[in-house]
Parts: C-alpha cells; structure tokens; sequence
C-alpha cells in the first residue's frame, strides 16, 4: 500500500512531530534521558539526539522513539542507546507495540567501541521482541549501517519516499569498490521495496504515520492478545467470481478477487512491489483481522518461486505469531521451473513456506479458485498440510499437473498410435481432468471440504473464522519470527 502523493512538498517534521502525529491527540508522553554527551560539547542536547515516548494509537498503549538527524547526522552513542534500549524494554513489560521513527548516519565516530556496543544492545532487545509484541520502523531519512540492521530485526518497514538504507554509504562503497553511485540508486525505496527489505512505501513522513497507525489496527497488542475486531462493512463486490477468467490460460488480478471477499474491499498489502506473484495482505472479513495470502496469476501465472516462498513464509510467521488467522486464495501451476531457481535454492526457500503453514496454530482457511498443481497445491496451505477448511470452486482444477501435461506422460502410447493425436489428446485430457483434477473429484476424496459457489466464498469464510478458535487450542505463540 502506498500514500496518496501529494503534488505539494510536505514540511519536514522534527522528532516531536512526527511521535505527536503517531499518537492520538492529548496522548503524548515523553520519556527521554535527561543527560547531555560530554563527547559533544555544547552542542549536546537532552535526549543525546533520540526521543522516547509513550502515547495511544486508537486509544490503545503504544511506545515509540524518533532520532533527530539535526544533531549529529542521527548518529547512535551509547547515550542515545540507552534512551532506545529504555523504551523497547518498557514496550516488552507492557505488551505494547513499539515504533521507531529512524534516520541515523550509524555509529557515532567520537564514542568508537561504545557506539558499537550500543547498537549491540538495541539489536538484542529488537531480537528480544520478536514475535511478542509488534515493532514497526519507520525511516524518514538516511540510515547507514546500524541504522539499517535494527529496522531489519523489526516486523514491517515504512520507507518514506526520500528516504534510504545501506549498510555502507556512497563514499566507503567509491572508495573500496570504485563503483560511482548514489544514495538513492544504493539504498533508496526503488531498491529495497523491490528486494523485501521495505513493506510498505510513503510519499512522506505524514503518509508514513498514516501506514503505521493502519498496521497497528490490525495487530493485536501483543502475542498474548487477539487483533481487535472493528465494524463489519459489506465488500466492495458481490461476485468474486467474476473476475476469474475460466480459460486457465488467461490472467486475473486477485486483489480484484480480495476486493469481493474483504470488508469494503480495503486492505494493506505487504511489500507489494517485491514477488508481485504472490499478494500478501492484512484485511478484515466481518470486522475480524485476517491474512490474506494469494497466488497472483498477473505475475508468472502464479508460479510459486524462490522469492515468493520466502516472502509468504515471513507473513505467515507473523500472522501466527499475533493470532491473525489466515485466507488462502490458490491460483498456482507449479514452482518455477529451472536451473536458476535451482541454484537459487528453491526448495530451501519452499520449505520455509511448507514449514509456516504446518507449524500455524492460527485458523486457516484455503479456497482454491482456478487451479492447484504439484507441490503448490501441497505448499499453499492444503488441507493435508493442515488448512482448518478446504473450499473449492467449481471450475477449480486440482492434482499433479495439468490434464495435457499428464496424458502426455501416462497416455503416450495411446497419443503415438492414434490417426489423429490432437483429436485423442483433446478426448483423453477432458477424461483425465473430469476424473483426476476436477474440484468434485478433489471433494470425493476429501482433499476438498466442499465445493462452494464463488458468490457464497465470503459467507462461508466468516462462517469459517466463526466456527474456529483463535489458536486451535493452544497457548498464544511466544517464539522468535526468523528473518
């Protein structure tokens, strides 16, 4: 999801501003360090360069911090650490998300080893969080390397549209590898929405708090809790179905089919602009939160690959940790074949979408809307895997491969002794799927709980969610999300 752009440059917001406009109004309470750094001589200042605070987002408890970039660059002493450090330990006692508005030129030079240390500190209490409560990093400005680590140990990363991470700046980069290049062509938003490092992208620092009070709506205060449910709305279609093209060789935008499912057909989509074959999204299904997952046919047919996997295992791993069920919407051929998926390590990165769906102690809910084949089929939350409900649609194909595919391979001799083989392979491939992949035969044999029309998809999801605990009986997750 991306901010509305604005023709008009917004001001640029200080510190205060942007905790006081996270915040809901008369919330704001500041916690900093009251110290100065003797380091820095009279330029020093309250806070060492960061304010803490705690407020209300929705009138609910929330912790948060912003670095201030005007007192030098940002940079992390063991001072400002402290600060930091303060208000994640405080955010953990409490149950209570964190947010932290960053912009920081990384270790501070004059403090050497401290700064080290200080960084070391924040990325153990980032660590410490993980999957407890939600932690959401903002960058408003330039961060460099700590300043890039510690959002990347956070949940979700909100990237102002000027803003940039790298580990090492233009000039160390000039310098050791003799490549000329930019901040923006290093680290900016065109680089890191495209490779998973940001989720989400804002035209500026007040369309950035906007995302981050979105985000917060839908997670739950912390593991412990379940997401708080807001005011049913009808969607913003009836007919999902009618969207899907029935020829399966023709493509679709599933967030179309979303919109048809999901209250007011509003959602948050998760790094959109990074394995756009695979939508990841937060919603609502009758004012419940939910994870959406989908195949998305527009990119690659669907395919599942390397990147795709991994980005959904991460959602999937996040959802279960703070007890948003999750909607399955299935579209998929098959992985991406071939040598460079291969040694991209492909089933290393399946496996982790395998994993996150069997160990998901959250509802989960698949429809299969077109076609489900091979190892997708399996991967994509099936009901072998663990899917509390299996639905499918009636045109819905499911099986090893396609009805072509697999004819040619056990219906060869028949296809090499025919007069006319287009003739026989078109007769045996409607054979084979009305017997092996249709949606019924997948019902028959209790791969599929039922077969539902695409217009009664909504209806049977809430009565799904409805029906299901939040946790399938167990304890609320307290594990590490692995990055």
């Amino acid at each position: 999801m991306t901010a509305t752009v604005s023709h008009e440059p917004a001001p640029r917001l200080g510190p205060h501003e942007r905790l006081e406009r996270l915040c809901d109004p008369g919330t704001l309470q500041v916690i900093r360090t009251e110290v100065t750094s003797a380091r820095m001589g009279s330029k020093a200042r309250p806070g060492d360069g960061v304010v803490g605070a705690a407020g209300r987002v929705g009138g609910r408890p929330v912790f948060a911090y912003a670095q201030d970039a005007s007192f030098a660059g940002g940079s992390l002493g063991a001072l400002h650490a402290d600060t930091i450090v303060r208000i994640l330990e405080l955010a953990g006692r409490a149950r209570a998300p964190v947010v932290g508005f960053i912009e920081s030129g990384g270790a501070r030079l004059q403090e050497g080893v401290s700064a080290l240390g200080g960084y070391g500190r924040i990325f153990r209490a980032n660590a410490a969080l993980s999957g407890r409560v939600p932690q959401i990093s903002v960058i408003t400005g330039t961060s460099a390397g700590g300043g890039s680590y510690s959002p990347a140990l956070t949940d979700f990363v909100i990237m102002t549209r000027e803003a940039a991470m790298f580990l090492t700046g233009p000039g160390v980069v000039r310098e050791v590898m003799g490549e000329d290049v930019g901040a923006a062509e290093l680290g900016g938003t065109g680089v890191h929405e495209r490779n998973g490092v940001c989720h989400c992208v804002a035209e500026d620092s007040a369309g950035a708090i906007a995302l981050a009070r979105d985000l917060l709506a839908y997670l739950p205060q912390s593991a412990w809790s379940l997401p708080e449910p807001g005011v049913p709305e009808p969607p913003a279609a009836e007919d999902p179905g009618a969207v899907v093209p029935s020829d399966q060789r023709r493509v679709y935008d599933v967030r179309e089919v979303m919109d048809a499912l999901v209250d007011a057909g509003r959602h948050v989509e998760i790094a959109p602009r990074w394995a756009r074959n695979i939508v990841c999204a937060f919603a609502r299904i009758e004012g419940r939160p939910v994870g959406v997952v989908a195949n998305q046919p527009r990119m690659l047919g669907g395919v599942l690959d390397a990147d795709s996997a991994t980005k959904a295992a991460r959602f999937v791993r996040t959802c279960d940790a703070y007890g948003l069920p999750l909607i399955v919407l299935v579209d998929t051929p098959g992985f991406l074949p071939g040598t460079r998926q291969e040694r991209g390590g492909v089933i290393r990165h399946g496996a982790k979408l395998l994993h996150a769906f069997a160990e998901a102690t959250v509802p989960r809910l698949t429809v299969v809307l077109r076609k489900a084949y091979g190892g997708a089929y399996i991967t994509m939350n099936s009901k072998d895997l663990g899917a509390h409900f299996s639905f499918a649609w009636p045109s819905a194909q499911i099986g090893v491969m396609g009805a072509e595919q697999a004819i040619g391979i056990v219906r060869r001799r028949d296809l090499a002794d025919a007069e006319d083989p287009d003739a026989v392979r078109s007769r045996l491939a409607a054979e084979y799927a009305d017997e092996h992949l249709s949606a019924a035969a997948a019902a028959r044999e209790g791969f599929v709980d039922e077969v539902i029309d695409p217009v009664d998809t909504r209806a049977r999801l809430a009565w799904g969610l409805s029906s299901l605990p939040s946790r399938d009986g167990r304890t609320a997750q307290t594990g590490n999300i692995p990055l």
